[in-house]
């Protein structure tokens, strides 16, 4: 009887490691995001992510907007991501075939004026852009700071200024958008034409000219406000933010999940987490304009009062047509 026991015993030991090295060998499901965020924001994002979601191998792939729209189009089912985020509304709406329509999500919280009527994507952020300056690199080179976008065109700015293409960066062309829109479309081509002639490099992303900045590299960048802020909180105190008499260029961005993967469970926990909470913590800490309608938070260092541009006839029908025409 005891050697009967005994070898029970042994067996059901041996059943439970066998359980346990099962599980171990266990496959987490994964859940792939592609955004065009910035670094910080990433960060943030996916380290919220993975505590909230151990149980999910959840990966986060950095692209610009436009390569994440190109991507998205041309691999359809095959592509890897199943989530969109901090996409620019023009390039959700470029690949909205590829969307899943979000029946379920409550759209109700954000301002009427920035939901989709597709529903196929949820509002992220307003993503306003300025001017930045290296007061270092300006002293340093004996220039008086820009008061206008004319100032630009200055011979001592020459090689020292930068901005995003807005051929591939929803940064790069608000700026573009804008200056059509205040200027007229002949005038605000013209002053580009100009302005290339000073410009060190046109930046695949919108974060290219603060980058720069930061690196001394360039004296004055067109960016995004909010990274400058980011970057002057943390103790650069050699960048200033500037806004000339135009205004500050804006553009929305927003989450989407993709067609192909709205049916896995894991999919929706994460793009249900990441587009209401996060979105929300996102809002608080980095993008405070305001995107909820209860909602309005301020954030330190961030300039208040802000004037708007033009940003109107934001289609993607005439983003495509500038786009062409920017590329001749």
């Amino acid at each position: 009887m005891k050697t009967m026991t005994r070898l029970a015993s042994i067996l059901f030991l041996f059943a439970v490691l066998l359980t346990a090295f099962a599980g171990c060998g266990q496959k987490k499901e994964k859940v792939v995001i592609w955004t065009s965020g910035e670094d910080y924001k990433n960060e943030y994002y996916l380290s919220e992510c993975r505590k909230k979601f151990p149980e999910y191998d959840i990966e986060l792939v950095y692209m610009t907007s436009s390569a994440i729209a190109a991507k998205v189009i041309e691999e359809g089912d095959r592509c890897s991501a199943d989530l969109i985020v901090s996409e620019e509304y023009g390039y959700l709406e470029k690949c909205a075939d590829r969307l899943a329509v979000l029946p379920d999500f409550d759209f109700s919280v954000f301002l009427d004026e920035i939901v989709p009527t597709s529903r196929k994507y949820t509002p992220e952020l307003k993503n306003g852009g300025c001017v930045i300056v290296n007061t270092k690199v300006l002293a340093d080179r004996g220039i008086a700071e820009p008061t206008c976008y004319a100032d630009l065109l200055k011979p001592e700015f020459k090689g020292l200024v930068s901005m995003p293409s807005p051929n591939s960066s929803g940064t790069g062309y608000m700026f573009l958008r804008q200056l059509v829109n205040e200027w007229g479309e002949d005038e605000a081509f013209s002053y580009f034409d100009a302005f290339s002639e000073n410009v060190l490099q046109y930046t695949s992303s919108g974060s290219g000219p603060v980058k720069a900045l930061e690196a001394g590299e360039v004296a004055v960048g067109l960016g995004m406000t909010s990274q400058a802020v980011v970057k002057i909180n943390g103790g650069n105190k050699d960048l200033k933010i500037l806004f000339f008499e135009e205004g500050s260029p804006y553009s929305m961005y927003g989450n989407a999940i993709l067609k192909k993967s709205a049916d896995r469970q894991a999919v929706r926990d994460v793009f249900n987490y990441l587009a209401t909470d996060l979105c929300r913590g996102d809002n608080e800490r980095y993008f405070p304009d305001q995107i909820y309608k209860d909602f309005a938070p301020v954030v330190d260092g961030f300039p208040v009062g802000i004037k708007y541009g033009n940003m109107q006839n934001d289609t993607l029908a005439e983003k495509e047509r500038l786009q062409a025409k920017w590329d001749h």
